[in-house]
C-alpha cells in the first residue's frame, strides 16, 4: 500500500513538472515574439525620420536650383546693351550699301545722313564705331547672335520690324517708289498697267512687300542698289526701292541719269533697330531727341539732301 502511494506521488510530481515546462516554453516564444515586434516598429520608427529628411532636403536642394536659374534669368534679362557696348568699345552698325544713308566716300569711308548720326552716338557713348555690311534677309538673325549692336540703314518700321526688334523712335518719312527708264514711264501710269513688267526687289525689304501686295512679278535681290542697275542692263524692266535713295541715285547728275522715279506705292517711316529688349533704342531716342533740338540733326540731314523727310524729335 505504502509502495502504492509513494508510485502515485511521484507521477503527479512528474505532471507538475511538465506541465511548468509546457508553460515556460510558451512564455518564452511569446517573449521572443513580443521583442521581435517591438524591433520591428523600432525600425520602422527610425526609418521614417529618416525619409522625411531625405525628402526634405531633395525638396530644399530643388528650390535652391529654381532659385538659382530664377536668379540667372533675372541676370540675363537684367543687362544693358549700353553697358555691354560701352565695355567692349564699339558699336558695331549693321548696314547696306545704300546712298543717300550709308555709302562709301572715294576713301572707302562710310558717309551717309545714318552713318554720321551712328558717328555721333558711338562718340557720345565713348566708343569707336564699326559698321558692317549684312544681308539685309538676316537683319533680326544678325541682331540675335550679336555680330551687330544695331540696325542703322534707313529701315522702315514695318510690323514685321517692330515685333522683332526694340526700335527707335521714327526720324524720317520715306516712300515705296517705283522706278524704270525714263522713255517708258508715260506707258505705265498705275499699279494695275505695271503688273506686265518684270521688277527687281531687295530681299526682305519694304519694296519687296510692296511687290507681293500689288501682285508684280519680281526677283529678289540683295542690296537695292542692284536693282538699278538691273534695270539699265535691260534685265528688269523696273525696281521698287525707297524714295529717299530715288533722290540721290537717279536722273540728272547721278549714275543713273536715264532713270526715273513714278508711283509711290507706300508710304512709311525709319527707324533704328536693336536686340528686343535692348536699353540701347532708348538711349538712341535721347540722342536724335538731343541732336534735333541743337540742330546738328538738320545739318546732317541737309548734307545728305533729305532735310525735308525729317521728323521733329
Amino acid at each position: 500500500m505504502k509502495r502504492k502511494l509513494l508510485s502515485m506521488a511521484m507521477a503527479a510530481c512528474m505532471a507538475f513538472s511538465m506541465a511548468a515546462c509546457g508553460g515556460s516554453s510558451n512564455s518564452a516564444d511569446t517573449g521572443a515574439d513580443q521583442t521581435a515586434a517591438e524591433s520591428e516598429e523600432t525600425a520602422e520608427a527610425d526609418a521614417e525620420p529618416a525619409e522625411e529628411e531625405t525628402t526634405d532636403a531633395a525638396a530644399e536642394d530643388s528650390e535652391e536650383a529654381t532659385d538659382e536659374t530664377a536668379a540667372d534669368v533675372a541676370e540675363t534679362e537684367g543687362d544693358s546693351d549700353v553697358a555691354y557696348i560701352q565695355d567692349k568699345g564699339t558699336l558695331v552698325v549693321g548696314i547696306t550699301d545704300f546712298e543717300p544713308m550709308d555709302y562709301k566716300d572715294d576713301n572707302g569711308d562710310w558717309i551717309g545722313f545714318d552713318a554720321d548720326v551712328a558717328k555721333k552716338v558711338a562718340e557720345d557713348l565713348g566708343v569707336d564705331v564699326e559698321f558692317v555690311e549684312i544681308d539685309w534677309d538676316n537683319k533680326i538673325l544678325e541682331l540675335e547672335n550679336q555680330s551687330i549692336d544695331c540696325v542703322w540703314n534707313g529701315m522702315t518700321l514695318t510690323p514685321e520690324v517692330t515685333n522683332a526688334m526694340e526700335c527707335s523712335n521714327a526720324y524720317c518719312n520715306n516712300a515705296q517708289v517705283v522706278v524704270m527708264k525714263s522713255e517708258e514711264a508715260d506707258n505705265y501710269p498705275d499699279a494695275e498697267s505695271m503688273k506686265e513688267l518684270s521688277f527687281a526687289v531687295e530681299a526682305g525689304s519694304a519694296g519687296e512687300t510692296a511687290a507681293e501686295e500689288n501682285g508684280f512679278n519680281y526677283t529678289s535681290l540683295t542690296q537695292q542698289s542692284d536693282t538699278l542697275m538691273e534695270i539699265s542692263a535691260g534685265t528688269s524692266d523696273a525696281s521698287i526701292i525707297d524714295l529717299l535713295m530715288a533722290g540721290a541715285m537717279i536722273g540728272e547728275g547721278t549714275s543713273y541719269p536715264d532713270l526715273t522715279h513714278t508711283l509711290e506705292l507706300t508710304t512709311e517711316e525709319y527707324g533704328v533697330g536693336c536686340r528686343k529688349g535692348s536699353d540701347l533704342a532708348a538711349y538712341i531716342n535721347d540722342e536724335l531727341a538731343k541732336f534735333y533740338e541743337d540742330g546738328s540733326l538738320e545739318e546732317i540731314a541737309t548734307t545728305y539732301g533729305v532735310q525735308d523727310a525729317l521728323i521733329e524729335q
